[in-house]
């Protein structure tokens, strides 16, 4: 396979999935050293510290407004809903529709069934505040594991090429963000109620321009329209998994 080097937007990926690992391994942390000490607070106060909060306020809410407006340092995926990125295709086919409404459904379902569960853990004290930040800082990290690495969504739900085409985008921080809803302050409420406009914004442009999000109308989001080169990245991944998995059987068997 040929080696690509590796674009803008998939170094941009790695920068938040670095950052976002690391807010979630700190709060980890600093939640399992207090639930030790039995401090009383899940954070040891941090929770109330405005300065902490406000730089992961910062830090996800900005990501947010910016979505909101056609960037070259964000994802076609989500760069799709606005009208400078539609190419109107000489030849038009129709899009393929087709079960679409119902792969939809099944991907709302399978976010909203174990968030379910979620919120009996917490209504009932197992799960405490604490461990719902946790919760939304660990969503925030396998939100870019599915851009980069796997996304179920993608593999057995929705059958989408790639990230570009993908029917569900911007609903990572509503998912993201789920868990804030039992978290009654500025900070998380806020989070919550911009990433649910993000959600609507994305679903009001569905429904009046749904020739934006399809290949099959959209000539932007062709293959050859592509300088992301995710879909490659992750093949070279795989490859190199593969390659590395059937090495190490080879010297498992070499030692026998």
């Amino acid at each position: 396979m040929q080696k690509r080097k590796m674009s803008r937007i998939v170094a941009m990926h790695y920068v938040k999935f670095i950052v976002r690992s690391l807010l979630f391994l700190s709060a980890s942390g600093i939640y399992l050293f207090n639930r030790i000490q039995n401090t009383g607070k899940p954070f040891g106060g941090l929770e109330e510290n405005h300065l902490v909060l406000g730089v992961i306020w910062i830090f996800f809410f900005v990501e947010m407004v910016l979505r909101f407006f056609p960037s070259k340092f964000e994802s076609t995926g989500c760069q799709k809903q606005f009208a400078r990125n539609f190419e109107r295709k000489d030849s038009i086919q129709e899009p393929e529709t087709r079960g679409q409404g119902i792969r939809t459904f099944w991907a709302a379902a399978s976010w909203i069934m174990p968030n379910t569960v979620l919120t009996i853990l917490y209504l009932t004290g197992v799960f405490d505040t604490g461990l719902m930040v946790l919760v939304a800082l660990a969503y925030s990290v396998c939100d870019v594991i599915c851009i980069l690495f796997f996304c179920p969504f993608q593999t057995w739900i929705l059958k989408n090429k790639c990230c570009v085409s993908c029917r569900i985008y911007n609903w990572d921080y509503a998912m993201m963000f789920t868990p804030f809803i039992f978290i009654r302050n500025f900070y998380t409420w806020s989070l919550l109620a911009m990433a649910l406009v993000l959600l609507v914004h994305w679903e009001v442009t569905y429904r009046r321009h749904p020739e934006r999000f399809c290949e099959e109308t959209n000539g932007h989001l062709s293959c050859g329209k592509c300088e992301e080169k995710l879909c490659h990245h992750k093949k070279q991944l795989r490859s190199f998994l593969k390659k590395e998995k059937f090495n190490l059987k080879g010297n498992i068997l070499f030692k026998r």
